[in-house]
């Protein structure tokens, strides 16, 4: 990796105080000139200056061209670092520019700062990291320098993300000489496309909002855009003899960067009014594989021995575990009981089994309310239940693939699988998936009818009674348990707290 500094734009910036903001950039053409547009939108505190390092990591396009033709046209200084065989993706391109600041502690010439950029390093107050397909919304920027400035002790605070909805597909002309181009952009997407990202959008407000109601710490300082305390990364690189701040032994680098800001008693905070807009995955296949990646990843840092740091937030990342394993469960015995009970003629209907629903329908109705930018459709299908139910079972199938990979002896590469995914290179199995749960229920259905007559014999059913009361109490007590967490998030969501 041979990160290269233009210094002669260097010698042209004055060693005002100042904001570097990080931006790793692969094959980012077609997206980094909206990301440079939200941060030329941006109002900066008094006497503050902006300069963004844009990281062209590993390029094939024109994403260097592009950034510096925007940064040109949007009287931004962009200042565009190049790396050659980085095998370390976001983390190694992150570190590139910190090392570009404040020197790379592994050079073997041990090449020492020159005076100016001594003075530019002091000069630096605080670092933003930015994915390049991410967008500040106006005025984000000086609210994360405020949330920053406002103690001594906070070493980072983090956006609130907000997923980009796609315009509609069939705004679009056949006989559009850009068709297929404008198609290609990723701006566009069918209902299909548009349900998906209120899901994740939806999903993100739930997690914003139960962060603020506990007083607004994070275990989490996204990398969509954090601004930063240099003093904190640079304790992080001191205490653990680091040569960068981030570092590759997780899939969740973000998340491992931040735990270690809170090993050294540094606050990580989420803004109350700076908003980030960030594209959500648009396919099954592309959210599975990033979920994979984050949740593998909180598992690792939870489970692994080796990397001995514990969040605050420890306690409630293991309550999330078993609160998705208990939903998980639920859901799992009550389809067994339901099948025992109807096939062997001993099924009751209680109208108590009414009250999840209506709770899990207010729950959703209310987030949905408090989610920005929510369509009608989408507060009316939460209100349903049905959409929140389908986005819940993708999010057990990434749990269950998540803990077994956990519990095999091959250790996957989440960025690899996240990347192939939304290149295209690897395609879903929901439809063989589908079609085999299809087969399993039609079959479940054809012996009940080919055998019912033995199984409404009095010998099974007595057989199956004990069984059939012993999981029907079982399930009560966790149904409570669900409705009590329920009922206690929305109590939460009367707070003043938005999304």
């Amino acid at each position: 990796m041979n990160p290269s500094v233009d210094n002669t734009a260097l010698k042209r910036v004055y060693v005002k105080p100042r904001i570097a903001a990080f931006i790793p950039a692969h094959n980012e053409e077609n997206s980094i000139r909206d990301c440079l547009e939200g941060l030329a939108d941006q109002e900066l505190p008094q006497n503050v200056e902006l300069d963004v390092f844009v990281i062209a990591d590993n390029c094939t396009d024109k994403t260097e061209e592009e950034a510096l033709k925007a940064g040109h046209e949007l009287n931004l200084r962009v200042i565009v670092l190049k790396t050659e065989g980085n095998k370390q993706r976001k983390v190694g391109a992150l570190n590139a520019a910190w090392k570009s600041i404040y020197g790379d502690v592994m050079d073997l010439y041990e090449n020492k700062l020159t005076p100016f950029q001594e003075k530019y390093k002091l000069a630096v107050k605080a670092i933003l990291g930015m994915d390049a397909d991410s967008r500040l919304a106006p005025n984000a920027l000086l609210h994360l320098w405020g949330g920053l400035m406002s103690a001594r002790n906070i070493g980072g605070v983090m956006a609130k993300y907000t997923m980009r909805m796609p315009q509609k597909k069939s705004t679009l002309t056949r006989d559009d000489p850009h068709y297929e181009q404008k198609l290609s952009s990723d701006k566009y997407g069918g209902p299909i496309q548009r349900w998906w990202t209120h899901q994740q959008k939806q999903d993100m407000a739930s997690w914003i909002l139960n962060l603020q109601y506990h007083g607004g710490s994070t275990y989490v300082l996204g990398g969509q855009a954090t601004l930063f305390r240099p003093e904190a990364l640079q304790k992080i690189v001191d205490e653990n003899n680091l040569d960068g701040p981030w570092q590759n032994d997780s899939d969740v680098e973000d998340m491992l960067l931040t735990w270690q800001l809170q090993k050294l008693k540094w606050k990580t905070l989420i803004s109350p009014d700076a908003r980030c807009f960030v594209d959500a995955m648009r396919s099954y296949h592309t959210y599975r594989q990033q979920r994979n990646k984050w949740r593998g990843g909180t598992v690792d840092l939870l489970t692994n021995k080796d990397i001995k740091i514990k969040t605050r937030h420890y306690g409630m990342l293991w309550r999330s575990q078993m609160k998705t394993f208990v939903d998980l469960f639920i859901r799992i015995l009550l389809f067994v009981l339901l099948t025992v009970a109807i096939s062997t003629d001993q099924f009751l209907w209680s109208w108590l089994w009414i009250i999840p629903v209506i709770l899990a329908s207010i729950l959703n109705f209310t987030l949905a309310l408090k989610t920005p930018m929510s369509r009608p459709i989408d507060v009316f299908l939460g209100a349903l239940v049905i959409s929140t139910e389908i986005y819940l079972w993708v999010n057990f199938l990434t749990f269950i693939q998540v803990w077994l990979d956990k519990l095999s002896p091959y250790k996957k590469d989440g960025w690899a699988q996240q990347y192939q995914a939304e290149n295209g290179t690897t395609r879903s199995k929901l439809w063989q998936g589908l079609g085999l749960f299809i087969l399993f229920i039609a079959a479940i259905v054809l012996a009940a009818i080919h055998y019912r007559e033995l199984l409404t014999s009095e010998s099974i059913q007595e057989l199956t009674e004990p069984y059939l009361i012993v999981g029907w109490l079982i399930l009560t007590y966790l149904t409570i348990f669900a409705s009590s967490v329920m009922v206690y998030k929305i109590w939460t969501l009367r707070s003043r707290h938005k999304a």
